[in-house]
């Protein structure tokens, strides 16, 4: 086992679990940290949880110092600014700390920073412009350090832009036709991963990779169209007819994913990410490959060239159909509660008044179980309450049931079975509540 130990930064996303059970499988002794971890992820004592971003330099550097750090790998990000987070303060602002942190260290340390492709020139998002100012900020530091910049990531898990390929594979349909063209190119995780051990084994002294950036990605072009077309040899359905989404449509959805991340969802359908794709990803992999001796594996064999486990092809049909089980929830119980409220309010109150209800509970039941729908609709909203909001509606949804058996049992024979449709919507707020997790 090595004596070195990493420290791998946002050891919760697609790349930093990966490198980090992967560097650890290789004998190095690996910190993982993240803002949050699921079970799942704490795969050792040193998987730390741990408010990393607020973290202040003095604070950042007793973290390396109290590991022995040798190696930092950064692998935070964010694709969007939203509540609760800010692409200037994870790219720059963080790294700016970072960098200061490394500086007062009693050892030296060397810096992987995971980065984007493309020149300046041709950043137009703010997740793109920070990353390039922490690339510069890097660069003027002095301090050791390698800087990544991966193409399309392709790994064994999947998340935000790599899940909706995966997803659109498994549908029969495709995106504009000029975005299907754009320049796309792949990266295998393994060779993310065998790059940054191969940094881990050289000295820190070594002036060959003092100082280095690197595209990682295959040397043959590839656009996005082809990226997916290897998916879908995966997933069975290379034969399908399909149906290309209007480039309005995509819009739209990049518009309607900026309101959900504004409610605290992370959907991959951003106008961040429609940006950065219309963008392109395209790089010059030669020195990264000369340098190390890696030799890039190819889509077939990144994607992997056996067929899409039964799993595999369940999360990419549901993948986008997470969205439209949650929004139409939402939508179920605001709207319900709106009707029964605002435009329907004495027809809702002489269901009560005609099944001999007291008077004076007819006005506060119907106001109470309205104003209770729309909060539960309210709460399914936002993604920090919306298990809540949906345990909640589980909960609300049996005791109208139940009540209905005990004081009003001739609903259940009501033509238009209001109260047997209930049943369904319970099994749908089940099915929401176990996808809400995202890593």
């Amino acid at each position: 086992m090595s004596e070195r130990t990493i420290l791998v930064l946002g050891a919760s996303g697609l790349i930093g679990r990966f490198v980090t059970d992967d560097l650890r499988a290789r004998g190095y002794r690996v910190v993982g940290v993240a803002r949050s971890l699921s079970p799942a992820q704490r795969m050792s004592a040193l998987d730390i949880e741990l408010p990393i971003l607020i973290l202040d330099a003095a604070a950042l550097t007793c973290l390396l110092n109290e590991h022995a750090v040798s190696i930092v790998v950064n692998c935070l990000g964010v694709l969007q600014d939203g509540p609760g987070s800010s692409t200037g303060a994870v790219h720059r602002d963080f790294v700016a700390r970072l960098l200061q942190a490394m500086g007062d260290s009693d050892r030296a340390i060397r810096l992987v920073h995971i980065s984007i492709p493309g020149v300046a020139e041709s950043d137009r998002t703010a997740f793109a412009t920070t990353k390039r100012e922490a690339e510069r900020l890097i660069g003027t530091s002095g301090i050791p350090h390698a800087i990544l910049r991966p193409g399309f990531v392709i790994a064994p898990s999947a998340y935000g832009g790599s899940a909706m390929l995966r997803a659109l594979a498994a549908f029969p349909v495709d995106l504009p036709a000029k975005e299907m063209a754009t320049p796309f190119q792949p990266v295998a995780i393994e060779d993310v991963s065998a790059t940054i051990a191969w940094l881990a084994a050289r000295d820190i002294d070594d002036a060959s990779v003092k100082a280095v950036s690197w595209d990682l990605m295959q040397a043959e072009p590839v656009t996005m169209a082809g990226v997916i077309k290897q998916f879908r040899f995966a997933f069975g359905t290379e034969g399908w007819p399909r149906i290309a989404v209007p480039t309005f449509m995509l819009d739209l959805s990049a518009r309607l994913g900026d309101l959900a991340n504004y409610l605290g969802w992370m959907p991959p359908m951003r106008s961040t990410a429609i940006a950065e794709l219309r963008r392109g990803v395209i790089g010059d992999p030669s020195a990264w490959i000369a340098a190390t001796g890696i030799a890039p594996k190819t889509l077939a064999d990144a994607v992997g060239r056996h067929p899409a486990t039964i799993q595999d092809k369940w999360f990419a049909r549901l993948f986008l159909t997470k969205a439209l089980i949650l929004a139409s929830l939402v939508a179920f119980w605001i709207v319900s509660g709106f009707i029964a409220l605002f435009v329907s309010y004495r027809a809702a109150a002489g269901i009560l008044s005609a099944h001999d209800f007291p008077p004076a509970l007819v006005d506060p039941i119907t106001i109470g179980t309205s104003l209770m729908d729309m909060s539960i609709g309210v709460l399914i909203a936002f993604r920090r309450t919306a298990a809540i909001g949906l345990t909640a509606g589980i909960f609300a949804s049996l005791g109208y049931m139940v009540g209905a058996a005990i004081l009003t049992p001739d609903l259940w024979i009501e033509p238009l079975g209001a109260l047997v449709k209930t049943g369904p919507a319970i099994v749908l707020m089940l099915v929401a509540l176990l996808m809400l997790d995202n890593r």
